[in-house]
């Protein structure tokens, strides 16, 4: 990852100017999706003398930063609030939003991942009246948003989603092709005899089994819920330790010994590098490493060689994929919660959140129903797999409620590191299973 897109280069992808405009104009029918101006807006009397500090997640394409930057510049201009937006690695976002929890001071917002509000639901304003706002205005919050935005079994918003990013399977089609497939089997039978041959052919899968926000807790999830095994079940008991998660972990031995080496140490830029270099034909990613091999001439072949395919089912009803989550999260702490709240609900309004999703050009998906038809859908055809990412019934904590134990429990890489110690036989299926189960037990008793 970490690759950056300009403004030519969007438009030589096939996104029409009007996507990238200043004007964020948008497809026409969008706009039947947006509600009239007569949807009220939540009172938010700015308090004296404002300013805020934010803090966000590094951006994986340069658009993302550039147009959020210039998002915030318009709300101070309007406003007269200064922000502060502070873009920090991928790794560092929890060890941040633990230490401004812990502490009570710090950025007043933090855009962290996922189901980052619910381990910090208690230092964290409520954030209701702008999302319901925003809801009946942009036709509805899409399901996995709901899911993480509010709290579990209730309808408070402790966290406003911006989008999601998906981790579909990228491949190349030429080196499938040589080995006699078109695309990817969706049953686990099949994706064995892939890899396998994969392998042989010198061109092996390679997948993030290290500590990788998003293609670490990807594949680790993957591996359990193409099984139809779960951290919880609906009532929230701790169900990691059964049949179906050895079942997994036993396939996962299997399939292992197909990657290329190194995959436990890997973090969320690895198997880009690796498959940018051809070192490996078969992955998971975001749409930024296509992204950043078709803007690059010298690996623009390799780019119309890739193709995106929905993660196989194995066993599961349907595509058992989710997607990482932006997430803001505004703390108690903060001496001006309105401005921080006015701040938020700005920058989703469609004036300023089109141009953002379109800019980005994929990579996040829209969290609110209203932006599904944005420009950015309508042009390069490979990226549209990404388009209803936030539609997804799968996320960290699946099948139980979301709460601060489950969120602890992503943020600790409990799952990750259960599959990695199989991978690296440095422990049974079974004898890992139960020691995830007994490391989830003791967040979920406190």
């Amino acid at each position: 990852m970490g690759n950056d897109l300009t403004r030519r280069d969007a438009l030589a992808l096939g996104l029409s100017a009007a996507a990238l405009a200043a004007t964020g104009a948008s497809a026409q029918s969008t706009e039947s999706l947006v509600k009239a101006a007569d949807v009220a807006a939540p009172s938010l009397p700015i308090e004296k003398g404002a300013s805020l500090r934010m803090l966000r997640p590094v951006r994986f394409v340069k658009a993302d930063e550039d147009v959020f930057r210039a998002n915030a510049a318009k709300f101070t201009e309007k406003m007269g609030v200064e922000v502060k937006v502070d873009f920090v690695g991928w790794e560092d976002i929890n060890q941040q939003t633990a230490v401004t929890s812990n502490s009570g001071a710090g950025p007043d917002i933090i855009i962290g991942f996922s189901d980052a509000p619910h381990i910090y639901a208690d230092k964290l304003i409520e954030l209701t009246d702008v999302a319901e706002y925003l809801g009946k205005r942009y036709g509805g919050w899409q399901t996995l948003a709901q899911k993480y935005g509010k709290r579990a079994k209730g309808n408070a918003w402790i966290g406003l989603p911006f989008g999601a990013s998906g981790g579909p399977l990228v491949y190349r089609k030429s080196v499938l092709q040589s080995i006699g497939y078109d695309k990817i089997p969706e049953d686990h039978a099949g994706v064995l005899d892939v890899c396998r041959k994969l392998q042989k052919a010198g061109k092996p899968a390679g997948y993030a089994l290290g500590n990788a926000v998003g293609d670490g807790n990807g594949f680790a999830n993957w591996i359990l819920w193409s099984h139809n095994a779960s951290l919880l079940d609906e009532e929230g008991n701790v169900t990691i330790n059964s049949k179906e998660t050895v079942a997994a972990l036993k396939y996962l031995k299997e399939l292992y010994p197909t990657f290329i080496a190194g995959t436990p140490s890997w973090n969320d830029v690895s198997n880009n590098r690796a498959y940018s270099s051809q070192e490996i034909s078969l992955t998971a990613n975001g749409v930024s490493l296509y992204f950043a091999l078709k803007n690059d001439p010298a690996t623009a072949a390799i780019a119309e060689d890739t193709e995106h395919q929905f993660l196989p089912k194995g066993l599961a009803s349907s595509t058992p994929m989710s997607g990482l989550t932006l997430n803001a999260m505004v703390f108690k702490h903060s001496r001006y919660p309105n401005a921080a709240k006015a701040f938020l609900q700005f920058m989703l309004e469609k004036e300023q959140y089109e141009q953002w999703l379109n800019a980005n050009s994929g990579y996040w998906s829209q969290p609110l129903a209203a932006y599904a038809d944005a420009a950015v859908w309508s042009g390069d055809p490979k990226v549209k797999i990404f388009k209803n990412t936030m539609k997804s019934q799968y996320y960290a904590g699946y099948k139980g409620p979301i709460s601060t134990a489950t969120g602890a429990v992503n943020a600790d890489y409990v799952l990750v590191q259960m599959c990695a110690s199989v991978a690296t036989d440095a422990a049974t299926p079974e004898a890992a299973a139960a020691e995830a189960e007994r490391r989830c037990k003791r967040y979920f008793r406190r």
